[in-house]
């Protein structure tokens, strides 16, 4: 299997673990995943994630975090907006809220990934990679 979409696989990976309730989980890195693990983090949807070196090869092996007992998910959902074949851009001013702002996208711009939240104040418009609620 080829990967064309290593966002999509992070958060399919970041899913699969959080509905088996996993406690961490390993995603092939680079620069565009760790910020937005960075962002989930900050956000509050992941408890923190470390980046681990295996040889040439470096994993963020990401905490995943539950409410108060493991039924309780933080994060109830995933989902890919842009993908390879079909990409999707807002400018600043139609930045998309997720489920009437509970929820974030995160947005690639000229600033960096941000959240849309942070585009809004930055009024910056970008490549929406994902939305998580």
């Amino acid at each position: 299997m080829t990967m064309s979409d290593p966002i999509a696989d992070m958060l399919t990976r970041i899913r699969n673990a959080n509905t088996a309730k996993h406690d961490t989980v390993d995603i092939p890195a680079s620069k565009m995943k760790v910020a937005i693990a960075d962002i989930l983090v900050k956000e509050g949807y992941l408890a923190k994630y470390d980046l681990v070196e295996d040889g040439a090869f470096k994993t963020i092996r990401a905490t995943l975090k539950y409410g108060k007992d493991k039924n309780e998910k933080i994060i109830t959902g995933l989902k890919r907006i842009s993908k390879p074949g079909l990409r999707v851009y807002a400018g600043r001013e139609e930045l998309p809220k997720v489920l009437g702002g509970l929820g974030i996208a995160i947005i690639s711009t000229n600033k960096g990934v941000l959240t849309d939240k942070e585009a809004r104040e930055m009024n910056v418009g970008g490549e929406v990679l994902a939305f998580i609620w």
